[in-house]
C-alpha cells in the first residue's frame, strides 16, 4: 500500500542556503495493505519528515513515494493538471496529528467536514458524513460542541474522525498520542485498531514509545540518523538474534558479571509462552539456573516474551542444555560478559 525507495529529504537553511541538514537518507519503506505499521525511533530520527513526505506535505529532495500504486513524487510539481491529481490522490489519505490541529471557532460536527468542504461537497452531505464519523469515533453527542470544551482524548478522536472524512485508503498517524495520558492513549489506540479492523484501513504510525508498537504494531520500522536500520513484522524482529527493536520492546537488563557462566537471552512466543520451560530444563540436568531479567507482554492477541537466564558453567559446558531449550522451539541468543549485544545462536 505504501513504498518508499530511495526517499532522501535535505534541508537547506534561507539564511545560509550552503548549510545542509540531511533528514532522510535513502529510505526504503514496504507497508502492506491493511496492516498497522509503526516507525519509531528518538528525536531527530527523521520519522516526522518520513511521514510528511509520504503524503507530499513535504516534497522529497530526491527518491519516490508510492501509494496505492500511485507513484505521488511523479506528480509534485508538474503543472496544473499533475497538481489536481496530487490533490486526489492526497484525498486518500488521512493524517491526525500530535497537537489535534482544530480550528476552534467551528463545532466539532464543522471541524470534521472541513476536508469535504475544500472538496466541494454539499453541506447537507458534509453534515450527514461528519454524523456518521462521530458515531464511529464515540462522539456522538459532542456534534455541537467546540474543541475548548473537549478533553484531550476527545480531540484527538475529533482528528481521527476529521482524517477519515474523505473515506481514506491509508491513515497517517504522526505522534497521535504522545500528548495523551496512559489511559486515553489506550482507548486511542483501540480506537485505531477497530478502524483498521473494520475499514481495512493501512495505517502508518510514527511514535517514540515502544508500548504504542507492542499495543496494535504488526509491522515496525526503527529509524536513526535519516535511515531505517531494521524492519520487519514484529514477530520477525522478536525472532531475529540482536535485533535492535526487540531489545527496546522487551528489555531484560541483567549484564552478566562472571565470564565464568552462561547467559542466555530466550524469546518465547506461541505455545512455548505458556510452557514451564525453565524449570523443566532445572529438574533435566540438575542445574541451578538464575533468572537475571525479564519481560512478558500480550502483542497483537500473542503472548511474547524475553528472558535472560545464567547457567553455571562456560558454554562448551552447556551445550546439552542449550540443545534442549532449541528443541522447545525458542530463540536464544548468548550475551558476552562485557555486557554486549546478544549473538544469535546457531540453529542447528
Amino acid at each position: 500500500m505504501i513504498t518508499t525507495t530511495g526517499l532522501t529529504k535535505v534541508y537547506r537553511s534561507a539564511h545560509a542556503p550552503d548549510r545542509e541538514v540531511t533528514a532522510l537518507d535513502g529510505v526504503d519503506l514496504h507497508v502492506r495493505e491493511g496492516e498497522v505499521f509503526g516507525v519509531v525511533g528518538r528525536s531527530g530520527a527523521g520519522k516526522s519528515s518520513l511521514i510528511r513526505c509520504v503524503n507530499l506535505l513535504e516534497r522529497p529532495t530526491a527518491g519516490t513515494v508510492t501509494v496505492a500504486g500511485q507513484d505521488l513524487t511523479a506528480l509534485a510539481g508538474r503543472g496544473r493538471r499533475a497538481g489536481k491529481e496530487l490533490r486526489r490522490a492526497r484525498s486518500s489519505i488521512g493524517m491526525v496529528f500530535q497537537h489535534f490541529n482544530l480550528l476552534s471557532s467551528r463545532t466539532v460536527k464543522d471541524n470534521i467536514g472541513l476536508p469535504l468542504e475544500i472538496l466541494g461537497v454539499s453541506g447537507r452531505e458534509r453534515s450527514t458524513r461528519a454524523l456518521e464519523l462521530l458515531d464511529l469515533v464515540g462522539l456522538a453527542d459532542k456534534a455541537a460542541s467546540y474543541p475548548a470544551q473537549l478533553s484531550g482524548g476527545q480531540k484527538q478522536r475529533v482528528g481521527i474522525a476529521r482524517a477519515l472524512a474523505g473515506n481514506p485508503q491509508v491513515l497517517l498517524s504522526d505522534e497521535a498520542t504522545s500528548a495523551l495520558d496512559p489511559e486515553t492513549t489506550r482507548s486511542i489506540l483501540q480506537l485505531l485498531r477497530d478502524l483498521n479492523q473494520q475499514l481495512g484501513l493501512t495505517i502508518l504510525l510514527i511514535t517514540h514509545e515502544m508500548d504504542v508498537v507492542k499495543t496494535i504494531c504488526d509491522s515496525a520500522a526503527l529509524m536513526r540518523g535519516g535511515r531505517i536500520v531494521e524492519s520487519g513484522t514484529v514477530g520477525e524482529l522478536l525472532a531475529t538474534g540482536g535485533s535492535e527493536l526487540a531489545r527496546e520492546l522487551f528489555p531484560v537488563g541483567g549484564a552478566p558479571s562472571d565470564p565464568g557462566r552462561t547467559v542466555i537471552d530466550i524469546t518465547f512466543h506461541g505455545d512455548t509462552a505458556g510452557r514451564p520451560v525453565i524449570s523443566q530444563l532445572s529438574r533435566t540436568y540438575n542445574i541451578d539456573i538464575s533468572i537475571l531479567g525479564a519481560a512478558m507482554d500480550t502483542v497483537n492477541g500473542r503472548q511474547i516474551g524475553r528472558m535472560r537466564v545464567e547457567l553455571p558453567g562456560r558454554y562448551e559446558d552447556n551445550v546439552v542444555p542449550i540443545g534442549f531449550l532449541r528443541e522447545q522451539g525458542l530463540q536464544l541468543e548468548t550475551v558476552s560478559a562485557t555486557g554486549a549485544a546478544p549473538v544469535k545462536e546457531d540453529a542447528k
